[in-house]
């Protein structure tokens, strides 16, 4: 529990149908309202509530990795590292210990048992749903998990709430990452590792200028390059190992093949048929045809209409259908 209004519906309605439910929080940060917020809603629901302490976990595997991935020029994703050693390994294993049979969550997304196994499916709501974060759980996982609010819309999801007389949030729902209130990740990033300045160059490799650290640029950027121009810049790539900066044209950022490293697959093995698969590049991404091209430890994804602005270090996630396969970790990028 959060304290927000998701995962407070979460508990109303496992309450309500019957279960034994106790609220659980993480302190994963100093300063985070989690913890008061969520004891409130645990109190007015009339359940126990526990909070557990896993900030050095959480700076070891989620900010340190954060961190990391900048200072190797790539773009992190936090939510889905977070997902994968903290919620669903660390908190689970410690729901469990607490005596609970299940853990529950407020993400947008469906569990359904099969012949097969366990599926993880895309939320009803497309606006908000969050399977594309969830790739990196498993099936012993998905057998202890509930996703109650998957099947409902978000605003189906807030008018339950003020019913029940829960607290509902009526401004603009944060995209923050939760250890950066600010939104902004650039300064809080050049704290933790030393900055690199370095020449931001053409596609050519003529020396454009220079720049201060590579965590301030993502690729797709046009804003704040601070560069001369007669023509629309854009970052192309980042080259931390000869540390620059690549700008070019718009066009320049469409790739039609990425390399996708640290597979992870929810049924415990690559699809054997790799027909009708889509794919997201990023969470807001459409999700588009591919072809998928096993290899032993990686995968070669070739889109049918070329993407724009992939970036090294985000997810890509294999669909079909409304079921999640699985994805990995961008590592390379090849242009049209």
């Amino acid at each position: 529990m959060s304290g927000g209004v998701d995962s407070s519906m979460v508990a109303a309605i496992l309450k309500e149908r019957g279960f034994k439910v106790m609220g659980i929080t993480m302190q994963l940060f100093a300063g985070s309202p989690a913890p008061e917020k969520a004891h409130r809603v645990a109190r007015k629901l009339g359940i126990p509530h526990s909070v557990v302490d896993f900030g050095e976990l959480f700076s070891r595997k989620v900010v340190d990795y954060f961190c990391d991935e900048y200072y190797r020029g790539r773009t992190p994703n936090p939510c889905v590292v977070c997902n994968r050693f903290i919620k669903f390994d660390a908190l689970l294993g410690k729901a469990l210990e607490l005596g609970a049979d299940f853990m529950a969550t407020g993400h947008y997304a469906r569990t359904e048992s099969s012949a097969n196994g366990h599926r993880l499916l895309k939320g009803v709501d497309p606006r908000k749903d969050q399977s594309y974060f969830l790739y990196v759980i498993g099936q012993s996982q998905l057998q202890r998990l509930m996703l109650p609010i998957g099947h409902m819309h978000k605003s189906e999801v807030k008018k339950k709430a003020v019913a029940l007389g829960l607290p509902v949030d009526t401004s603009r729902e944060s995209q923050d990452i939760c250890f950066i209130p600010s939104g902004d990740y650039r300064p809080f990033v050049s704290r933790h590792i030393p900055l690199q300045p370095g020449d931001i160059v053409d596609t050519g490799g003529k020396v454009m200028g220079r720049y201060q650290d590579l965590a301030y640029y993502t690729v797709g950027q046009r804003r704040g390059l601070g560069l001369s121009s007669d023509k629309r810049l854009y970052v192309i790539r980042l080259d931390a190992g000869n540390n620059r900066v690549v700008v070019g044209p718009e066009e320049a950022l469409l790739s039609s093949q990425l390399l996708a490293r640290q597979l992870h697959w929810i049924s415990g093995e690559a699809p054997r048929d790799q027909g009708d698969i889509t794919a997201k590049i990023r969470y807001k991404s459409l999700a588009v045809a591919v072809g998928l091209y096993l290899e032993d430890d990686s995968a070669r994804v070739c889109f049918d209409q070329p993407q724009r602005a992939i970036t090294p270090g985000q997810s890509i996630v294999f669909y079909r259908g409304e079921e999640v396969l699985g994805g990995g970790v961008i590592e390379t990028v090849e242009p049209c």
